[in-house]
């Protein structure tokens, strides 16, 4: 089952992102193969204020120690973190499937 993880950062979180960021590289490198797409939000000046990951896993237990293990949330960066089950229906490039107006 695909999880989208929506992290906002802590309004001073600018610090902890950096002093944490070589921590966060290597652990999503361990990780390429659950995740599927990963990187920072920004405001519309170009400031990193979060973080987005979509990912696989068996189930909301596995996603939510996913995340609990991730550098960042460790660090106490992020002031939320919602996991939500994504159900894609649209691929780049590839076409779409009529939409029946399911949940």
């Amino acid at each position: 089952m695909l999880y989208a993880f929506v992290m906002h950062d802590r309004a001073d979180g600018r610090e902890i992102r950096a002093a944490t960021a070589p921590a966060h590289s290597a652990w999503v490198g361990e990780h390429t193969d659950v995740m599927y797409v990963g990187g920072p939000l920004t405001n519309d000046g170009g400031d990193i204020i979060g973080s987005l990951i979509i990912g696989d896993f068996a189930d909301r237990s596995a996603a939510a120690a996913f995340i609990a293990a991730e550098p960042y949330n460790c660090a106490g960066l992020f002031e939320s973190v919602i996991i939500r089950r994504f159900d894609a229906r649209i691929e780049r490039g590839a076409s779409a499937a009529p939409f029946t107006g399911g949940t």
